[in-house]
């Protein structure tokens, strides 16, 4: 396995600079969004698409660095009514489209979530019982049949034409796919060019247990997240794990992200990778720094020394 790190955390930075801190950090491989959500810092997927130059001097600099593009990223939610789903829809098209440009086989995603309905104006995650109240399974129905599985269809065919082999998918809370389960059934009901980026911090969050995972998984994690979570004392006990606060709360959430190794120690870490290794896993590990408790400094530092400390190579 090599380290990687998700760039988006080193957004102040211009380009050609975080490349080089990258590369200070003795790492050689970056996950750079492309689309979706975020502002995409460090790839400006319009203008390399439309300008050969820019595309060409944006792989110069890489190439001289001796930095691969692992993945790039483009987490959003495509499956949202209305005007959210139109634009992140036109972005993942248009990060695969830039893939094929930059020779990356691989693209990270979020699955979406729909609306409960036709007519609904916001996305809906249903994550109680489907039996009742008995207005959720047609929901539940509607959502897989209606909206996802058309989409993902329909992306998977644009993305293999543009010789993507593998779309990572991201387990996270509020998309239809957020565990295991979720993930393998829109694998199945789609095409098995779909597979997981296994965060563990997501699953940990949500009381489950990512080693276990990583079995259920096998032949099915197609990148990895190195992002770490911490189940606070004395608060989840009381309130459990269904955390609604903003994530800049982090003294009285009842969990947060933190740096690798200040959740989870790093024996659970070393049993992480060791499990990702005997099931076929030998990709790369991005990291992915969010902890709201320290410096992006320090935050940095702390999540590369444990993952150096405990990568199966």
């Amino acid at each position: 396995m090599k380290l990687a790190l998700c760039t988006d955390v080193l957004a102040d930075l211009p380009f050609t600079a975080m490349l080089d801190k990258v590369k200070s950090y003795g790492i050689s491989g970056v996950e750079m969004t492309a689309g979706g959500w975020s502002p995409c810092p460090h790839v400006k997927t319009e203008e390399l698409l439309s300008s050969p130059e820019k595309l060409e001097q944006f792989k110069q600099e890489l190439a001289e660095r001796e930095i691969r593009i692992v993945a790039l990223n483009c987490s959003g939610n495509p499956l949202a009514p209305g005007e959210l789903g139109d634009t992140h829809t036109k972005s993942s098209y248009r990060a695969v489209e830039l893939a094929a440009k930059l020779g990356v086989k691989k693209i990270v995603m979020m699955s979406g979530l729909p609306g409960g309905g036709p007519e609904d104006r916001v996305p809906n995650w249903i994550t109680s019982t489907v039996s009742w109240p008995d207005y959720m399974p047609a929901v539940i129905d509607y959502q897989w049949n209606k909206v996802a599985i058309p989409w993902w269809k329909k992306f998977v065919q644009h993305a293999k034409q543009h010789g993507v082999e593998q779309i990572a998918i991201e387990e996270f809370p509020s998309q239809l796919v957020y565990n295991p389960s979720t993930l393998l059934r829109l694998r199945n009901e789609v095409d098995d060019i779909i597979g997981m980026n296994l965060d563990p911090s997501h699953l940990l969050a949500m009381g489950a247990d990512p080693i276990a995972a990583v079995r259920k998984l096998e032949g099915a994690i197609f990148h990895v997240h190195g992002k770490d979570a911490r189940i606070e004392r004395g608060l989840a006990e009381i309130d459990g794990l269904l955390e609604y606060q903003p994530v800049t709360n982090t003294k009285t959430r009842t969990w947060n992200y933190v740096a690798v190794g200040c959740g989870q120690d790093l024996k659970w870490w070393k049993e992480f990778f060791s499990v990702l290794r005997m099931t076929g896993y030998d990709g790369d590990v991005s990291l992915e720094m969010e902890d709201l408790t320290m410096s992006v400094e320090a935050g940095l530092q702390t999540s590369i020394d444990a993952l150096n400390q405990t990568l199966s190579r």
